[in-house]
């Protein structure tokens, strides 16, 4: 078994930005939690690369469609290995090979009766690549999202006959936990109660897409296209395409993470066509929020878009993973505020972590020749450190289950509050100025340490690269979450939640800050 996850594919008409950062950083959490579980894991990212909206960027920059593609994909995949983003796969849907499975697809679909010839009339978003609804009445209707006038488009195209699917669509969306947050649900059920249209899969005269086997002129609907490099991903690379091996290769997802406003197409046009072509569903479909900055929603013309490369350089990967996963809802919108993001890094993890480290391996290491004290009474389940970090690891384990990352992220940061007010209520560094102290004062700091252990283990998902410098400092092998982790049983993160794993006697190194201090003093 295997646990396959998705963030969106990536359309390519500009280089990613802070709201695509956020949703790829989500993933490589839940992606490093499975496998620190002990879970073999299939994470998926990519780029959306077919289009009328490509085809005008690239025309607009001088570019052929294939030329652009190629540099904007290059400038993902480039950005998610900075960021350490531990993906298993990227496709493209440029890509031949996506081309073969694209066509199989629709081979299938259309045997099934599924696909008709029709005529498509009605107003159109490049920007969305989707027509619209509920366009107003006015001669020159404004996509609401982009701001950017409507297209009329009056074509013959080919049709999926989604209206076959009212019931077992119906059906599916009332599945608990199928759509998540739960929150996104209603917003569903309301657009499928008014009754599902069968829509365009097709459009004529636009060369940048994917010819329709069979339909001179016909290229594929970019969603359409771009939803099936799901599962274009999961065969790999030296193998032939074949739509009939893809439950070997991880099929169906366990999650797709995609952002609220895709939603429908993820929960309702998908599935359908699934369905059509007679294949496994996807067991989750998570729609997160939008992000603003400072209250204002970002936007070139407004000058205040985050640049996820710049956030990397001035704040480093971990500062940048704290706040967005720490301090969003997962599911909520969310704002980018800098001088919170700042407090947050500093107090958090530069101070109540760091500082929590830092002290208390020096004090033993002071008073215990450079080692983990002994444990003595310390090392009992019902040691209040103990109760402590057993009760977050429950905590933490319950809330990435649900991608309440926020949750996860508060608990361990509670147990680092609570391990710094027990060694500040036994003062240590008094208690060691009065005779016949040492074994409380040893007792005392072993349970810090081993807190502190704790804390490090528990941010391994959120975390990894702040949780291995922790480790190594308390003479701890770091945790195997990336690309290529290998699967074994029990799983060492799994095992390293157990009190008093931290062996008394063990060589402590000279404590070095986990965390440096953010100091921006301009605006990012």
């Amino acid at each position: 078994m295997s646990y396959t996850l998705t963030t969106p594919l990536y359309y390519v008409n500009d280089r990613a930005h802070l709201g695509s950062a956020y949703t790829t950083l989500a993933c490589d959490a839940v992606a490093r939690y499975q496998r620190l579980k002990g879970e073999q894991v299939l994470f998926i990212t990519g780029c959306d690369e077919h289009g009328q909206k490509i085809q005008r960027t690239a025309e607009a920059a001088g570019l052929s469609p294939q030329a652009h593609c190629d540099a904007v994909s290059e400038g993902y995949r480039a950005l998610w290995n900075r960021w350490q983003i531990s993906n298993d796969r990227f496709v493209r849907t440029t890509d031949p090979r996506h081309q073969a499975l694209v066509e199989q697809f629709f081979a299938r679909v259309e045997a099934n009766g599924d696909v008709v010839e029709g005529r498509q009339q009605g107003w159109y978003c490049v920007a969305c690549e989707e027509f619209k609804d509920d366009a107003p009445g006015s001669e020159d209707p404004e996509c609401a999202i982009h701001r950017k006038p409507l297209e009329w488009r009056d074509e013959v195209n080919l049709f999926f006959r989604l209206s076959r699917y009212q019931s077992q669509i119906e059906e599916l969306i009332r599945r608990p936990g199928f759509i998540a947050p739960a929150s996104r649900q209603k917003e569903v059920e309301n657009f499928v109660a008014q009754g599902l249209r069968d829509f365009s899969i097709s459009r004529i005269n636009l060369p940048w897409g994917i010819p329709v086997p069979g339909h001179d002129g016909h290229t594929f609907y970019v969603w359409f296209d771009a939803l099936l490099g799901y599962l274009t991903a999961l065969i790999p690379p030296e193998d032939p395409v074949n739509l009939e091996l893809i439950s070997q290769g991880g099929w169906p997802a366990q999650l797709h993470v995609i952002g609220k406003d895709i939603l429908r197409f993820h929960a309702v046009y998908w599935p359908a066509m699934l369905l059509s072509a007679g294949l496994p569903l996807p067991e989750r479909v998570f729609g997160h929020g939008f992000l603003t900055r400072e209250g204002q929603k970002m936007g070139k013309s407004l000058g205040n878009v985050l640049d996820p490369e710049v956030l990397l350089e001035r704040c480093g990967r971990d500062a940048v993973r704290w706040y967005l996963l720490r301090d969003i809802p997962f599911g909520d919108d969310g704002d980018f505020q800098q001088q919170r993001f700042t407090d947050l890094v500093n107090n958090d993890l530069a101070n109540t972590i760091g500082n929590l480290l830092n002290r208390t391996s020096s004090m033993a290491r002071r008073w215990f020749a450079d080692a983990v004290p002994p444990a003595g009474p310390a090392a009992q389940p019902d040691h209040p450190l103990a109760v402590a970090a057993l009760a977050a690891g429950e905590t933490v384990n319950t809330a990435l289950d649900a991608l309440d990352f926020r949750a996860a992220a508060e608990a361990s940061l509670q147990l680092a509050i609570t391990a710094n007010g027990f060694l500040n209520d036994q003062a240590p560094w008094k208690q060691m100025k009065l005779e016949g102290q040492e074994t409380a004062v040893a007792a005392d700091l072993y349970a810090v340490l081993e807190a502190t252990r704790w804390v490090a283990v528990l941010l391994a998902p959120l975390l990894p690269e702040l949780s291995e410098r922790m480790l190594v400092q308390l003479g701890q092998q770091p945790f195997e979450s990336g690309i290529g982790t290998s699967v074994t049983t029990p799983s060492p993160w799994r095992a390293a939640q157990r009190w008093g794993a931290l062996e008394p006697g063990l060589a402590l190194i000279e404590p070095q800050p986990v965390m440096q201090r953010l100091e921006l003093e301009t605006p990012l």
